[in-house]
């Protein structure tokens, strides 16, 4: 018998958290099949196997492509997000799969999802809209509306997928953007997994866009949405029953200060929040929450800094060069890190300056992590972009030419040809 195969993703230290969510599906759909994809991989000693998932894959069991160098340019909150449609296309290929809901690991179910697995068996693809009626205010245009053009249309919290040939080519095509550019740079018109959702409604067949008012909400959409009822009685968005709401930044406070804000006047929606803030509180306990990721430092235990995996996935020649970027062996990547990297990024090691330094490194979009390219046709491409941009830009020629000269000085001539062809 075919089954709907629901899954959500996180690293071993938030599993406790997602506890919540896990509760909620087995009290609501015990008929689903529950996976976790972690982005992360199991420290050796710990057991996972009294956790309530049928299934739980690591990043490594993804067959994702060079994985280890690719894992190495995310953050934790990157590769979660990043590991998605990888597991997504996994579970479609599945001879007992109905269908596949994807819910964020801060969701947590209020009632069935009949409506879901209704939408996936006429159509290949469900989504929900950040927003689905205009704001009415300026400080909400503000605050939602704008939010959305520039994070995304549709909120992956939350995705339904059918088993079809179209749902399957979907996974495909988003695990191929995903796999280079996974990144928060709202600048490049990037946001994570996310923005990348707003073309499928053109590009595929048979997208259903969920609008009913009680599924996926959260505090950029409860200005428009009435919440009523109790946890006790049951909560009910404009007089129908809360299929599942988004606890979406939690653990930075913003989402207290935006559900504040947005629906003051609104007792359902504060006791939500305390009661989401009091449950995970209690989970947060689990000395399982302490453990560390497995990516975040490298082997020899030195914690690894943002602008080094930012360099990273910029620089092919790096990507070649350290296969393996966590290993110390015979220096590795984190001996370059420290010494030529100090001297061709100055900037990334001064407190004062990194932020600056990051965004300007990432104005120019480039492919991200791509270890399979043929270096020459990378080289040309970085040095076509660039002469392109200084011929528009004064300001980025002065700093491409300075940028020369500190190689020449550094490295000789030999250090600029390799620049050029690697």
């Amino acid at each position: 018998m075919k089954r709907i195969h629901v899954f959500t993703s996180a690293a071993c230290n938030y599993i406790p958290k997602v506890r919540a969510l896990v509760a909620s599906i087995r009290k609501y759909h015990p008929e689903w099949i529950v996976h976790l994809a972690l982005s992360d991989e199991v420290p050796e000693g710990l057991d996972l196997s009294s956790e309530p998932f049928d299934e739980i894959h690591p990043v490594s069991s993804l067959e994702i492509p060079d994985v280890v160098g690719w894992s190495f340019c995310h953050t934790i909150v990157e590769l979660s997000t990043a590991i998605k449609p990888f597991l997504l296309a996994r579970l479609l290929d599945r001879p007992d799969c109905a269908g596949v809901v994807y819910l964020d690991p801060d969701t947590v179910l209020f009632s069935r999802l009949d409506d879901v697995v209704e939408a996936i068996g006429s159509a290949n693809i469900a989504l929900t809209p950040h927003q689905v009626s205009p704001e009415r205010t300026l400080a909400a245009v503000m605050d939602n509306e704008i939010a959305s053009l520039k994070h995304g249309v549709y909120n992956l919290g939350f995705a339904a997928v059918a088993p079809t040939e179209t749902g399957k080519a979907f996974a495909a095509w988003w695990s191929e953007r995903i796999y280079h550019f996974c990144r928060a740079e709202i600048h490049n018109g990037l946001f994570t997994d996310q923005r990348w959702i707003d073309l499928v409604p053109a590009f595929f067949e048979g997208v259903c866009i969920l609008r009913t008012t009680r599924l996926n909400v959260a505090p950029w959409n409860v200005t428009t949405r009435e919440l009523s009822g109790s946890l006790a009685e049951g909560i009910l968005v404009d007089g129908a029953p809360l299929g599942f709401y988004h606890f979406t930044g939690f653990d930075s406070g913003a989402h207290k200060a935006m559900a504040w804000k947005n629906a003051s006047g609104q007792p359902a929606v504060a006791e939500l929040v305390n009661w989401y803030t009091e449950t995970i509180a209690e989970l947060g306990k689990d000395p399982l929450s302490a453990v560390r990721w497995a990516f975040a430092r490298f082997d020899d235990g030195t914690l690894i800094p943002k602008p080094a995996r930012l360099v990273y996935r910029e620089r092919l020649d790096l990507q070649r060069a350290f296969a393996n970027p966590f290993s110390t062996v015979g220096g590795g990547y984190k001996a370059w890190w420290e010494s030529q990297g100090r001297i061709e990024y100055p900037a990334l090691f001064d407190a004062a300056t990194v932020d600056a330094e990051m965004l300007r490194l990432t104005m120019s979009l480039t492919p991200g992590f791509r270890a399979g390219e043929s270096h020459r046709e990378d080289a040309m491409s970085r040095v076509r972009t660039h002469l392109l941009r200084a011929i528009d830009e004064p300001a980025h020629g002065r700093a491409l030419a300075k940028r020369a000269w500190e190689i020449l000085r550094t490295e000789g001539v030999r250090g600029v040809v390799r620049r050029i062809s690697n």
